[in-house]
């Protein structure tokens, strides 16, 4: 039985779910507005095995719809322009949930964002993150929050390239797994099929794959 949690993060997040079999293409006035970043995301979906929601705005489901028609290898192509970004960008990937992390040791503390001598992309992420620092205080890795809704976190992680092989990715990933279960939501973990170092992560941190996808247009 799928986490009820989920269920109202995907309902909430894309509009709509669960759906039926095939590719069903939706629409969300959630498409139209500013992301957790401020930016926006044209198109979202989610795939379990056998079935996707496709997420977009209301003015661009039928455009959508007639491109699905065409097959998945041109709707991943032309969906950009068919959501009136042709310059932004398809990504496609595993997406996978969380409801038991490893059980293991935490790995960094939870500070501002705004403390210096991090790395600019985990100052995206606010007003917490979660970082590792060496015994002179020197950023190691950290873990930000995507907090798309009431119900749904996704976790992105990142490690300096002195200290990868020492597993820091994987605890912490575990660490804020369990924070984000403590304050009701469900954690998520999206990564490019391809990546597998970060499907390794994924998987020792209790993020198992079940088969599930997600693909959307981001800007470049």
């Amino acid at each position: 039985m799928l986490d009820r949690r989920l269920h109202l993060h995907l309902a909430t997040w894309l509009g709509q779910w669960p759906a039926g079999p095939g590719l069903h293409v939706v629409r969300s006035r959630r498409r139209d507005l500013p992301a957790w970043d401020g930016r926006l995301r044209p198109a979202l979906a989610v795939g379990a095995p056998g079935s996707v929601v496709l997420s977009v705005g209301p003015s661009r489901v039928d455009a959508v719809r007639a491109l699905a028609r065409q097959g998945e290898e041109r709707l991943l192509a032309g969906l950009p322009a068919a959501v009136g970004h042709p310059e932004w960008v398809t990504h496609d990937g595993s997406f996978r949930w969380c409801v038991a992390p490893a059980p293991l040791p935490d790995a960094g503390e939870w500070v501002a964002s705004t403390e210096p001598g991090f790395p600019r992309w985990l100052r995206l992420f606010g007003p917490e993150v979660l970082v590792a620092r060496d015994a002179d205080g020197g950023y190691l890795a950290g873990v930000g929050v995507k907090r798309h809704d009431a119900h749904g976190h996704e976790l992105a992680v990142g490690t300096a390239p002195e200290a990868r092989g020492r597993g820091l990715a994987r605890r912490l990933i575990a660490q804020a797994a369990r924070r984000v279960l403590d304050e009701g939501a469900i954690p998520t973990y999206l990564h490019d099929a391809g990546n597998r170092a970060s499907a390794r992560v994924a998987e020792a941190a209790g993020f198992p794959d079940r088969g599930w996808r997600s693909f959307g247009v981001f800007p470049p």
